[in-house]
């Protein structure tokens, strides 16, 4: 059964994988050819067109711009960007790391905090302090991420100037040790961390409180109150590992 659900998961992954390359395909192109606008400019030439439509493969029929658009974006070439005119890829690679440390970072944070405020709202429910958390928690889940970094940039970068609003590390600074370093790195964190943490808290606090819900009215968790276990011990030891 495992091996037909990873076979089952795969496989709509890959149907997913090829209906998006196909649609981004498609997508760039219902404008048509865009080299028609740059015909019409009045210093330029029809080489210097034709030149630049090789140079971006839509001198080809519309099924060899696809083969070629498929296989680069297997190779995972992206071609140059238009920005800074260096390799997509490149830009990507660079900037994986600080990725992967803030998405990891705010996951794990989500994790371990909606989680303990699931178990708190859930042991409290219908209190005071449960509506206070499912309301908290509501807000996060709704809020569009976007808003929620724009509104922690205006209060503690702009308003109150306590925190830094973007770059990685302070520009201009050259750091005598990897220990100031990485202090740098950790205070241009905070801001995108702890948005990255508010949009992802919402949805752990809500699956926790509801699983929790669920398994403090099982019976095996009246019979542990029953034996005399103590409420932290019940909630510790048997309803939270369930």
């Amino acid at each position: 059964m495992s091996g037909r659900w990873l076979a089952g998961k795969a496989g709509a992954a890959m149907l997913t994988l090829i209906f998006v390359i196909i649609f981004n395909f498609f997508l760039f192109r219902v404008m048509g050819d865009p080299t028609t606008q740059l015909a019409r400019l009045p210093n330029s030439s029809p080489e210097e067109i034709e030149k630049l439509r090789a140079d971006y493969g839509i001198d080809k029929p519309l099924s060899g711009q696809f083969l070629d658009y498929a296989g680069d974006t297997v190779r995972l070439d992206f071609g140059v960007s238009q920005r800074s005119r260096e390799e997509v890829w490149d830009e990507m690679k660079a900037a994986l790391p600080w990725t992967l440390l803030l998405v990891g970072t705010g996951t794990v944070l989500a994790t371990l905090i909606g989680s303990w405020m699931g178990v708190i709202a859930a042991t409290r429910r219908g209190k005071k302090t449960d509506d206070s958390l499912l309301g908290f928690s509501l807000l996060t889940y709704a809020a569009p991420e976007y808003w929620i970094g724009i509104i922690l940039i205006l209060v503690f970068a702009v308003a109150a100037p306590i925190l830094p609003a973007g770059q990685q590390v302070t520009p201009g600074v050259e750091f005598s040790s990897w220990i100031s370093e990485a202090l740098s790195v950790a205070e241009h964190m905070i801001l995108p961390v702890t948005a990255m943490t508010l949009m992802l808290l919402g949805q752990y606090f809500l699956i926790m409180r509801s699983s929790m819900v669920d398994v403090l009215t099982e019976d095996f968790i009246t019979v542990k109150r029953a034996i005399g276990r103590s409420h932290e011990q019940v909630i510790r030891r048997h309803a939270v590992p369930n």
